[in-house]
């Protein structure tokens, strides 16, 4: 078996073979080959796995995105998609090929991080990659969601000032663009939208091109800082995402969204871990979680500069021992903290914490507290206090949040 990089005139052969590995068929995209979630496909960052007989039996591909770290930076990440083996070639070591093959380039670009969507949870861990954030779904029913904010916030129970109004998709892209791209600045955990995605149309609507409304908030000032794209589904409003500046602005969207006539409920996909909606309701049973999963899964590929890109909150010092079994390798560091700052220098000390790859990239966002591994019993702590100190080191200023699809 050959793995090599794929060129635009293997695009149709690559996409074909993504398709049956995963027992789909393509739709067919515009003249200029927009509307279908492939669109942005990079060629160059594409691999094609051939059989000997020169037949392509599994593809791997990866897009360039920037993701939000905690404490701010934006840094450039490989997002990995597009894996896949078809059925006639499963279990005979494709998948590990490939996945090996990736990893050493995005190495050799001098790449510190990747992250992907993992189709099936199982899959993703043995290649080193931890879920790092969540997301799930908030069904409201309308007619309990009256709103019932403490009085002892003041002027804090006033609507966001500025104005709700409604577009539709096709006429407010470059709005969409705009807002999105200045939250994800903002959000530790989002990744970038690229602009060839949206002209494009790749992915998920508001991506995509299906028809959606789009409620959008302005400021006191004309301004646009947030926006909810929505569809009606028989009585249930179906909200795809709803991008903010701030909690104030969110809560002026959902106030909004909830007032939506001929509607019994009100489905908020990609609502954010940890959110206030149902502490904001009369009635706390009127919101309910109807899906919760995993979604950015990252994986580090040079311990020291990943953890020397991202903001810190607390001071301290720890000595990470981390194995890399899939790669081979195993380091241990020092990791010091100053002033937000902090540094990474191999060690000989006694480790603090022992973990694995992946762990350490569900970890690295903020999203999963080092303890809660702990606990599961995937990092050893080798003294009581270390997993206290981890947690405080290790958390993010909120909750990390992507909602972007790949």
């Amino acid at each position: 078996m050959d793995i090599r990089s794929t060129t635009d005139q293997d695009l149709d052969v690559f996409v074909d073979t993504l398709h049956t590995a995963f027992g789909r068929f393509p739709e067919t995209p515009a003249e200029d080959g927009s509307g279908v979630w492939w669109a942005a496909v990079e060629p160059d960052r594409s691999l094609l796995a051939v059989a000997e007989d020169g037949r392509p039996v599994g593809t791997a591909g990866a897009y360039s995105f920037e993701l939000t770290l905690p404490g701010g930076t934006v840094t450039p990440v490989s997002g990995v998609s597009h894996v896949g083996v078809l059925p006639t070639h499963r279990r005979r070591g494709v998948l590990t090929a490939l996945q090996r093959h990736q990893l050493a380039e995005l190495r050799a670009r001098g790449e510190f991080l990747s992250v992907l969507l993992a189709s099936e949870a199982p899959i993703y861990g043995r290649f080193g990659y931890g879920p790092a954030t969540y997301t799930g779904n908030l069904k409201v029913a309308r007619h309990g969601a009256g709103f019932d904010l403490p009085r002892a916030r003041g002027a804090a129970d006033a609507p966001a000032p500025g104005t709700v109004e409604v577009l539709r998709r096709a006429e407010c892209g470059d709005l969409l663009e705009e807002v999105y791209d200045r939250y994800r600045r903002a959000q530790p955990g989002a990744l970038s939208r690229p602009h060839r995605w949206w002209a494009l149309g790749a992915g998920q609507p508001p991506v995509a091109r299906a028809p959606r409304y789009v409620a959008v908030h302005r400021d006191a000032d004309g301004l646009p800082d947030g926006y909810a794209t929505y569809t009606l589904d028989g009585e249930t409003l179906k909200v795809d995402e709803t991008i903010a500046a701030d909690d104030a602005v969110t809560t002026a969207l959902v106030r909004f969204l909830l007032g939506h006539d001929l509607v019994t409920q009100v489905l908020f996909k990609h609502f954010p871990p940890g959110h206030p909606l149902r502490w904001q309701l009369a009635d706390f049973r009127a919101a309910e979680p109807n899906y919760d999963t995993d979604w950015l899964w990252v994986r580090l590929l040079d311990v020291p500069g990943a953890l020397t890109a991202r903001g810190w909150f607390v001071d301290g010092e720890l000595v990470l021992d981390v194995d890399d079994p899939f790669l081979g390798e195993r380091a241990r560091h020092l990791l010091t903290v100053r002033d937000g700052k902090a540094e990474c220098v191999p060690t000989d000390r006694e480790p603090d914490l022992s973990l694995d790859v992946r762990d350490l990239g569900s970890i690295y966002l903020g999203g999963t507290a080092p303890s809660t591994l702990v606990r599961a019993g995937h990092i050893r702590a080798h003294r009581p206090e270390a997993a206290a100190l981890a947690d405080a080191l290790f958390r993010a200023e909120r909750p990390p949040h992507c909602l972007h699809w790949f």
